[in-house]
């Protein structure tokens, strides 16, 4: 008889599952003799026949053969290129039901990596959005040819084939038209395309952003070479027919390269920078700057931040990991001083350029690693009392996480983009920290996505 454990699966394989949960990817988990399998579409609940497509010694990938069970909140994603584009993972699933899953999604990466009970912790309910469609400001499309037709769009889920998506249901209806407009004005006026392959030709990626409580729209056309033919039509074209673009860039990317930015930009076309508004702040949004994509969502995420930070206009607060200042001047009104750090320069003069612009005068702001400034300013005696970390996916810097646990600000407000590092520093922050509370945002609604303030207070005696 054979033992379960030595149950071998194999590629074209059919097997029944029934789905546990939703994974970090958004894909089901389900366990077919206590082997994980991983079947992308599949929803909690569900019972499938599922086809094994991947074998690996830690877990199995299948897809859907056939669902036997399905699960109440299943919908019919209403985007027509859902299942080839792979941009969102989660549109078959209704939106009350993602807010619930993407909460357990928290809870699951707490259980993995925690070693303190995970069940003492107070995980929130997500704070979704009113209308979880058309909220991000950003589009970024390749520009291909597909039987002689110009098309812009995103290459297909784990293929190099790209997909033309003339309207996402995710994007600002903005980003949506310009991009559309300007695909056709480079369509008439026969404006050659960079072909990957053979790397000539001029268009590569375009780019638009738009600000949403402005409505000015900002195009950046990535190309191949320098030399753009017909620039003089084109720049009129689109100044003719959409007068909301305010601002036109060219960036330069001649390499073979993924990185859809090269180091050369050239200012085309109006104003170098479009405005954005957030709540009472203004901001400056140049070609390169890092911005929040939902900015709806961003002002919830900001005053959850606020909430947590519980200032009352005496503490001193560090914005570690600070970009262009957005977390700091939020905070700013009700603390007594706010200081800020980034590795990157231009952050750090963007973030200097927006207090003065806001007349915010006990904001100061240095380039530098966190983990190198925050004990000379110690040593200088100025010890925060409330530290902000809004690290990149990968976490928080492990030297970064002993300089805290050394300086031991009273209050640690963590924003995360990734449970799963999340929880690892957590766990580590846990030896001299109490995780106060969890607080799940969904700033991609439609997505496996999460964002999470967390709120750690250090513990008596330390």
């Amino acid at each position: 008889m054979t033992n379960i454990q030595d149950t071998k699966l194999e590629v074209n394989q059919t097997l029944p599952l029934t789905i546990k949960r939703l994974g970090i990817n958004g894909e089901g988990v389900g366990y077919f003799k206590k082997k994980v399998v991983f079947v992308p579409g599949a929803l909690p609940g569900e019972e499938i026949v599922a086809l094994v497509t991947k074998v690996q010694p830690n877990f199995t990938e299948a897809k859907i053969k056939t669902i036997r069970k399905e699960s109440p909140h299943r919908i019919a994603a209403p985007c027509p290129v859902y299942a080839e584009c792979g941009g969102c993972q989660l549109q078959h699933l209704s939106y009350d039901q993602q807010l619930i899953e993407k909460r357990d999604i928290v809870i699951q990466a707490m259980e993995r990596h925690l070693k303190f009970p995970v069940s003492s912790l107070n995980v929130k309910e997500t704070i979704g959005m009113e209308d979880p469609w058309n909220y991000r400001n950003k589009s970024q499309y390749q520009v291909g040819q597909k039987d002689g037709k110009l098309i812009a769009g995103l290459y297909g889920l784990n293929s190099h084939n790209l997909i033309d998506i003339p309207n996402c249901l995710v994007q600002h209806k903005a980003t949506n038209k310009v991009t559309r407009t300007v695909k056709k004005i480079l369509k008439n006026l026969n404006i050659s395309i960079y072909n990957e392959r053979k790397r000539k030709g001029v268009i590569r990626t375009v780019i638009t952003r738009v600000g949403f409580e402005t409505g000015e729209v900002q195009v950046v056309l990535v190309t191949g070479a320098e030399e753009i033919p017909q620039k003089d039509q084109l720049l009129k074209q689109i100044r003719d027919q959409l007068p909301e673009v305010k601002s036109v860039v060219q960036n330069i990317n001649n390499r073979n390269t993924s990185l859809i930015f090269g180091e050369k930009t050239i200012h085309l076309a109006g104003e170098k920078v479009i405005n954005e508004t957030l709540g009472d702040l203004s901001y400056e949004l140049s070609a390169r700057t890092f911005f929040q994509l939902n900015p709806v969502q961003t002002v919830r995420l900001y005053d959850e931040v606020k909430k947590a930070a519980a200032l009352t206009g005496t503490e001193k607060v560090v914005d570690a990991y600070c970009g262009v200042g957005t977390i700091g001047l939020w905070l700013s009104e009700n603390a007594k001083e706010v200081r800020g750090m980034d590795v990157i320069k231009e952050s750090i003069e963007d973030a200097k350029k927006n207090a003065k612009k806001h007349k915010r005068d006990n904001v100061y702001y240095e380039t530098g690693k966190a983990e190198n400034i925050l004990p000379r300013w110690t040593k200088e005696g100025w010890k925060p009392d409330v530290l902000v970390v809004d690290p990149p996916r990968s976490g928080c810097d492990q030297s970064l996480l002993q300089t805290i646990l050394k300086v031991k600000p009273k209050t640690i407000v963590y924003v995360s983009c990734n449970p799963s590092t999340l929880a690892k520093d957590l766990q580590e922050l846990g030896t001299s920290y109490r995780v106060e509370a969890i607080q799940p945002v969904d700033m991609f609604p439609q997505t496996s996505h999460v964002e999470c303030v967390s709120q750690l207070i250090l513990k008596e005696g330390n």
